[in-house]
């Protein structure tokens, strides 16, 4: 996006904030950043309400702007391809709208659709790129010519056209240069990709150091994508060590999508200089990568991975892992619009893995289920183990279990479950088999997203398990609705206490906190019953103000209680309670408990909240952060909970103060009035805020926060108490907002706005 976008954007959360909509105007500013930052629950639920309001309010720009980044933040860092296409080539035709097309960002939506489809399969939309690429009108004086210039280099990688690539990234360096301005780092690294293709890789590591400095378009991710790609292009100089140095680990990389095709080729070329461990657990990783990349219909990037995974197999002598591999390829083969030599390469991985001898089993085949059992969890390599106890597997049922489960752990579901239903389905035995079979088979089934196998399955069951299987089947799936209804036919059938939770857990999410919570209490003395069961039980039946059902659940738990009956109202100490802010992140409040589950909000919020101080909240009673252990750290250490609903509010309004802080005294005596008439106050500005004195311009400490008012109190009311606290400061303090409200000393408070500099 151009720069005058930026200063749009700035202009336009102004007017939302002279409008009133303060909630809007905070939350278009942190959408960019929540799309660079990887803060994507946040963004999947901001950026289409943003989008939704532009629309209602008649801002195409705005509307533009939301989905643009909405969709950055899917198909950048998070590699998104055909999952994302639709909506990618929505946003071009929304951006050639006569209202949108002037906007200095359109060009990027063209980027973006290129993007999505490099991701999804980018030699096979090579030529459909180019084409759009050209056909976008951008000078080297926009801030766009460089993600324009990236895309067009890539476009020419993916056509095979090497050459080309190199030649066409130096000419936009050079017409960069021509009207003093610098390359994006993104565009440097193309340059960089392009000379490596063409076997000059000298040639790249010299523009990637060059391109060090460049500023990026994408600076939260620069650091682990040009370690990455350093990495690479070291590998391929033969120079591992200084390869392994530069790559980042794979906890840096894990959730980083966009990097795992190119970090999986810096591992597989480290692999042949014996540099890096190749086990099972990067295996395990690079299969769960696949699959993302399945999920996401990232055609090219899944059968990369699944052939760079199947050479580490072979390397490992894994060679039923490599087989499935070469499966997994071939399969996809048929979404590349050109596969290229992708045939031969399968062909070739099949045949070093017909070549590799695979290890030894630790002992003969009748004893490897015990020698499985007494192996040590943590050095055993169960990739070994699949290999070891494949030849028993569907015939022996101790064996099956392990092997089955085992495959399901290294992220191959779905050949356990193969296995499993020749077993027990096919071969009649299925309506007799063991509950922990069915419940083995279940969840393989749900892990391989093989829906209507399961549900096939589910129909030759016996009642309870029929119906506890397709509950967890729908409770994975998040079809609610009919989770409850097997949940509770599981129950009715007898399967126990999973069913129960199971049923609770799905009426809750249809919002019956009630029902939730009176079917966990049903089952409240049974000796399956866990302590979670009982906080869930109470957390439901708080919300549904069922205290008589709370108070079951503190007796079962030893948790003491003052009062005996009606609503809890006590004062538990201070825990801080997690809730949703405007910009789609988080707010962390002060809070005092008031019951097992509730808490009363204690700190003033900004106006544009659905909630403030005086709010009774219930919470989920699970920790979110551990208690300290250090004793010092726990004196000082509060309990932070999430927020689930609010039971309450209290009718608190919040008005704005600014100014030159006063002395110590002033300000005790000021805490003072506020904390005699049980008003919350709170400082939001710290140590560094500073105003200008009025005459000198010197800096003054400064002080801004927000007072908030029960119901019952009338803001001419706190006009006059704040005018009153303040009248013998040396500096006066501003409470524009409220001066307005009442209509109170307007221009006075405008006077010192402006002369303080506030």
């Amino acid at each position: 996006m151009d720069v005058d976008i930026w200063a749009w954007v700035g202009d336009t959360q102004r007017q939302l904030h002279e409008a009133g909509n303060t909630g809007l105007a905070m939350a278009i500013g942190d959408v960019p950043a929540q799309a660079l930052e990887g803060r994507y629950a946040q963004l999947d639920v901001l950026a289409p309400a943003i989008a939704q309001q532009a629309q209602n309010l008649g801002l195409p720009w705005l509307e533009f702007y939301a989905r643009y980044w909405h969709l950055i933040g899917r198909v950048g860092d998070r590699a998104q391809g055909a999952v994302a296409l639709d909506d990618a080539e929505t946003l071009v035709e929304f951006s050639r709208r006569e209202d949108v097309r002037d906007c200095p960002g359109a060009p990027g939506a063209v980027t973006a659709l290129a993007l999505t489809q490099a991701n999804t399969d980018g030699p096979g939309y090579a030529g459909e790129r180019l084409a759009a690429l050209d056909a976008v009108v951008v000078e080297p004086d926009s801030l766009a010519f460089s993600a324009v210039a990236e895309q067009y280099v890539a476009a020419l990688l993916d056509a095979g056209r090497a050459e080309e690539a190199v030649t066409y990234a130096e000419s936009a360096v050079a017409r960069l240069a021509a009207v003093d301005r610098e390359a994006s780092w993104e565009l440097g690294a193309a340059s960089a990709r392009a000379l490596l293709a063409a076997g000059r890789a000298e040639d790249a590591l010299t523009a990637l150091d060059a391109a060090a400095g460049f500023k990026p378009d994408d600076p939260v991710a620069k650091a682990h994508r040009e370690g990455v790609l350093r990495s690479l292009v070291l590998a391929v100089l033969g120079r591992p060590q200084e390869s392994v140095d530069a790559l980042p680990d794979l906890d840096v990389v894990g959730d980083h999508p966009r990097v795992w095709a190119e970090w999986a080729r810096a591992i597989r070329e480290l692999a042949g200089f014996a540099k890096i461990t190749n086990t099972w657990q990067l295996g395990r990783v690079l299969k769960q990568w696949i699959d993302y990349f399945a999920m996401m219909g990232g055609y090219q990037a899944r059968v990369e991975l699944a052939l760079v995974a199947g050479d580490l197999a072979v390397s490992r002598q894994s060679v039923w892992q490599a087989r499935l591999l070469a499966d997994i390829a071939e399969s996809a083969v048929g979404e590349l619009k050109s596969p290229g030599n992708v045939a031969e390469r399968i062909a070739a991985l099949r045949v070093t893995a017909d070549a590799v001898t695979e290890p030894e089993a630790p002992g003969p085949q009748e004893e490897l289920v015990e020698y499985f059992d007494a192996a040590d969890g943590f050095n055993a390599d169960p990739e070994r183990w699949v290999g070891w106890l494949a030849p028993l597997s569907g015939h022996d049922l101790l064996a099956t279990r392990r092997h089955t489960t085992t495959l399901g752990f290294l992220g191959y579901p779905a050949r356990g479950a193969d296995i499993y239903w020749t077993m027990l389905v096919e071969s009649g035995d299925i309506e007799t088999a063991d509950p922990q079979d069915v419940s083995y088979l279940t969840g393989l089934l749900i892990e391989a997203r093989q829906d209507e196998r399961l549900e096939q399955l589910a129909q030759r069951l016996p009642e309870a398990q029929r119906h506890l299987s397709l509950g967890r089947l729908y409770r994975a799936r998040e079809r609610w609705e009919q989770a409850a209804a097997e949940g509770e036919a599981a129950a009715a059938a007898g399967a126990g206490i999973e069913a129960s939770r199971l049923w609770a857990a799905a009426v809750q999410q249809s919002g019956d906190n009630a029902k939730g919570a009176a079917i966990l209490r049903d089952v409240l003395d049974s000796e399956e019953t866990e302590p979670e069961d009982i906080w869930r039980m109470i957390t439901m039946a708080t919300a549904a103000e069922d205290w008589e059902t709370v108070r079951a659940g503190t007796t079962k738990l030893g948790m003491p209680l003052k009062s005996t009956e009606g609503p809890i109202e006590e004062e538990m100490g201070l825990v801080r309670i997690i809730l949703p802010a405007p910009d789609g992140g988080q707010r962390v409040v002060i809070s005092v408990r008031t019951g097992p589950a509730t808490a009363r909000l204690a700190i003033p919020q900004p106006p544009g909240l659905d909630y403030n101080a005086g709010d009774l909240v219930v919470f989920d009673p699970q920790l979110l952060e551990p208690i300290p252990e250090n004793p010092e750290e726990q004196e000082g250490f509060i309990p932070p909970f999430a927020a689930v609903s609010m039971l309450r509010p209290g009718g608190y309004t919040s008005w704005f103060f600014d100014g030159a802080a006063p002395s110590e005294a002033d300000w005790t005596e000021f805490n003072e009035v506020m904390a005699e008439r049980g008003w919350p106050m709170w400082v939001y500005s710290d140590d560094n805020y500073t105003v200008a004195h009025p005459t000198s311009g010197e800096r003054l400490p400064g002080v801004f926060g927000w007072i908030a008012i029960p119901p019952d109190v009338t803001p001419v009311e706190l006009d006059a108490v704040l005018d009153d606290a303040t009248e013998r400061w040396v500096h006066p303090l501003a409470w524009l907002d409220l001066a307005k409200s009442v209509d109170v000393e307007v221009e006075r408070h405008e006077r010192i706005v402006k002369e303080y500099g506030l």
